[in-house]
């Protein structure tokens, strides 16, 4: 007789086996070097490069677009930091030993992404105003989110919060 699980616990189960598995591409030597390169230029380097980019690149044009990123941003960032306060879920390497961090988390709590959250945020704000840097924005987003997991410091689920957290955010600014 199949045992019964709750709901929760069958989640959770699944979220961590696709973390191991996700993880386990980071074998890969130059899949896990771009991994943490990815994860790396996540942390911010990117999007300033970018809105520095545009007010060099657009001049006057560009400052209400980058504004938006900079507002937005921060809007995004205490909202992450107030929910990871909440939830304090660990990050995966502290419930599986098979999963090693491959770069340094830059807190301590792993829900949700923050890097996928801002991700998410900043390319919606972007594509809103310059709609033909889709062919670099959303494959960069898609890898930011996928390489979360890959580097070991997120389940698939910190990854979908961060992306509908990003995503409503990044939204309800486009109706300011």
């Amino acid at each position: 007789m199949p045992r019964c699980v709750p709901r929760q616990q069958w989640l959770s189960e699944k979220d961590e086996a696709l973390c191991l598995r996700l993880h386990q591409v980071s074998r890969i030597h130059w899949l896990r070097k771009g991994c943490c390169v990815v994860s790396r230029l996540s942390n911010g380097v990117f999007w300033y490069t970018l809105m520095i980019a545009l007010l060099v690149f657009r001049g006057p044009a560009a400052v209400q677009p980058v504004l938006h990123m900079v507002v937005t941003g921060l809007a995004c960032t205490l909202f992450y930091k107030w929910l990871k306060a909440k939830t304090n879920r660990p990050r995966p390497y502290h419930r599986n030993e098979q999963i090693q961090p491959l770069a340094d988390p830059l807190d301590e709590y792993s829900f949700p992404s923050g890097h996928t959250l801002h991700a998410v945020a900043f390319s919606v704000i972007a594509l809103y105003y310059y709609p033909v840097f889709a062919a670099f924005l959303l494959p960069f987003t898609v890898l930011v989110a996928l390489s979360r997991v890959v580097v070991g410091l997120h389940y698939p689920s910190d990854v979908l919060a961060g992306i509908a957290i990003g995503l409503s955010i990044a939204s309800v600014s486009l109706l300011f």
